[in-house]
């Protein structure tokens, strides 16, 4: 009996150290942090600053045919900005500052910029800020020079790290044929650098978030010519993540075979990594939106991951470059394409992608954590269902009845025990209290007692066993896919990837003031009616469960309940809503089988118990 409820307890006090250090003192100390940086960042207020894109070293050496002889050095800067403090404008006033190409399609609104011809405005139709219908539409891709400058930059590199003669940040494309990049319609640039090569950049775009960009060189110099193709996604500042260990948010790629998940402050500390790979893909993610460059699934690249300190300004980037050169033949020309997404972390989409590209594990953008194999066959699941119910949150309460139904065997097993123990309770506590002296002969009978009822003490596991990956995989998906962000539930919920929005400190806003925004205890205030009601159903599961004899246990167990209120009360709406109804349908499922099997259940009376004072001498016993 102990050694199954030190079991259990041992399972239960774990999820509390890791939830509450990562609810209550890593998020609030990394964003504190967070606003330090920015506080200072703008305190430094540089000037404009030029660098380049910190490419990785093409490892081919440069054909002796090529108009630009050498080896393959790292590649220049072809002048990329980092603009900070006092230098920097508004987003809009930078973009109308330069001449652009509109971007619309059914997702997507923004323009490309004709100065270095960089995709670098970008906002999504489909997405809000909030979940109030006049909220703007999430803004992914800024230039340069605006703040939380954002943007996807392709070009060339020549061999022997010259960029005489390549376009570069400052130059000025020409637009060729049609001045509006949709859907249907591609858009060429085009510049001549005057000394016999005229460079072409073709853009397209489908109805989502893919970008196809072909670059194409013609030569008419009298010799062949080598360049390196490259992509690269750049954000300047530290952006705010959410702070949870369970999600990543920041640098990623798979290449070569490999996930790279790499957090923008080792990123500072460690330096650049640099890796081969074929294909693959590499970019920034953030919670739900993303930004990556993908070479052609077969083209040999150095990738590379980068933080640049310029006069203060932060930039991070994410680049490949060729690994062998393109050779542009005298009198002939040659292209190259790569692609790049930018916009949500659309399951399907993504999925799509990575079948038509044949980019290496391209899901991988979406954060499914360890539980992988669970967690998305969980997302897959509560997406088939939304589709018949119509409404996620109900799609989440089918999920828990088809959870239990399918553990219904363990949980049979598991409560069936339970309510063995508590009938030959009494016969435990007469053993106990016979024997305590011999603690040896104590726990011989007791196993014995076990073996002539046919009881396995340990079976009572196994329903928290089984919960903690489910409750995890239903976690990561509420927290993590975007299908769930701004989902409505019922009543106040509007959103179930968000924490209940009512607060019973303030009497559900009939106080004038924020519970949460109180110093230091602000956390612990901000409890909505779902946790309420999630701590009581846990609480009268408890209460059917047989009372621990040991003073110290009983207490744990009286207060776990209102514990993890307090903890919860901060996470997705949707997973204290699967709780509570979980502990609802376990109360059930005990009563019944507790019943079945001739055990006394008194849940009124377990329940007054806790609340009426004991002698003094009986908790001593």
């Amino acid at each position: 009996m102990n050694e199954t409820r030190n079991y259990i307890l041992a399972i239960v006090l774990s999820l509390v150290v890791l939830i509450g250090w990562q609810v209550f003192i890593a998020g609030p100390q990394l964003e504190r942090a967070q606003r330090e940086a920015e506080v200072a960042q703008q305190q430094q207020a540089p000037e404009t600053a030029p660098s380049g894109p910190d490419l990785a070293t093409p490892d081919t050496a440069t054909p002796e045919t090529a108009t630009p002889a050498g080896s393959a050095a790292a590649p220049a800067a072809p002048g990329a900005t980092v603009t900070t403090g006092a230098a920097m404008q508004t987003r809009e006033a930078r973009i109308a500052a330069s001449t652009r190409v509109d971007i619309d399609t059914p997702s997507l609104t923004g323009s490309i910029n004709l100065s270095g011809g960089r995709i670098d405005d970008l906002r999504l139709k489909k997405y809000r800020e909030t979940i109030e219908p006049d909220s703007p539409i999430i803004t992914l891709f800024s230039p340069s020079g605006a703040p939380h400058a954002f943007y996807a930059e392709q070009g060339w590199v020549a061999a022997g790290n010259s960029a005489a003669g390549l376009p570069d940040t400052d130059t000025q494309w020409r637009v060729d044929g049609n001045a509006k990049l949709t859907a249907n319609s591609p858009v060429t640039l085009v510049w001549d650098n005057g000394g016999g090569l005229e460079f072409r950049r073709t853009y397209s775009v489908d109805p989502d978030y893919l970008f196809t960009v072909e670059q194409t060189v013609h030569n008419t110099t009298g010799g062949d010519v080598a360049l390196f193709p490259y992509s690269l996604i750049s954000r300047h500042e530290t952006p705010q993540t959410s702070g949870f260990y369970i999600l990543h948010e920041g640098p990623i790629g798979v290449l070569d075979g490999q996930l790279h998940e790499i957090n923008y402050k080792s990123l500072i500390d460690e330096g650049a990594k640099t890796f081969e790979s074929t294909g693959g893909w590499l970019g920034i993610t953030d919670k739900y939106f993303a930004a990556a460059v993908i070479p052609l699934s077969d083209m040999p690249v150095n990738a590379r991951f980068s933080y640049l300190s310029i006069e203060g300004g932060d930039s991070y980037q994410t680049s490949f470059v060729a690994n062998t050169p393109v050779v542009v033949p005298a009198g002939g020309e040659t292209s190259v394409e790569s692609h790049v997404f930018a916009g949500a972390k659309v399951e399907a989409i993504i999925d799509r992608y990575e079948t038509e590209l044949g980019a290496d594990r391209l899901e991988l953008l979406i954060d499914w954590g360890w539980f992988h194999f669970i967690t998305k066959p969980m997302f897959f699941l509560i997406r088939w269902l939304y589709g018949i119910l119509g409404n996620f949150g109900l799609a989440i309460l089918a999920v828990t009845v088809l959870v239990k139904i399918a553990f219904f065997w363990f949980a049979n097993k598991s409560f069936a025990s339970m309510a063995g123990m508590k009938k030959i309770q009494p016969e435990v506590k007469r053993l106990q209290e016979q024997l305590k002296d011999d603690r040896a002969e104590q726990q011989k009978q007791l196993m014995e007692l076990y073996k002539r009822e046919k009881i396995n003490p340990l079976s009572g596991c196994w329903p928290v066993v089984i919960q903690i990956p489910v409750f995890f995989a239903l976690y990561k998906v509420l927290f993590i896919t975007i299908e769930m962000r701004h989902q409505p539930f019922f009543g106040w919920i509007r959103d179930l990837a968000a924490p209940d929005p009512t607060h019973i400190f303030n009497l559900f806003g009939l106080l004038p003031y924020d519970p949460a925004s109180v110093p230091i205890i602000g956390a612990f205030l901000a409890i909505g009616v779902w946790p309420v009601i999630m701590g009581v159903t846990m609480f009268l599961q408890m209460r059917l469960n047989p009372p621990p004899t040991d003073p110290t246990q009983a207490m744990i167990f009286t207060w776990m309940p209102l514990l993890f209120m307090f903890m919860l009360a901060r996470f997705p709406a949707g997973l204290v809503i699967y709780w509570a109804w979980n502990n609802s349908l376990s109360i059930a499922q005990q009563y019944v089988i507790m019943k079945r099997h001739g055990a006394e259940v008194d849940l009124l009376g377990n329940t007054l118990a806790v609340f009426r004072r004991k002698p003094s001498g009986e908790s001593k016993s």
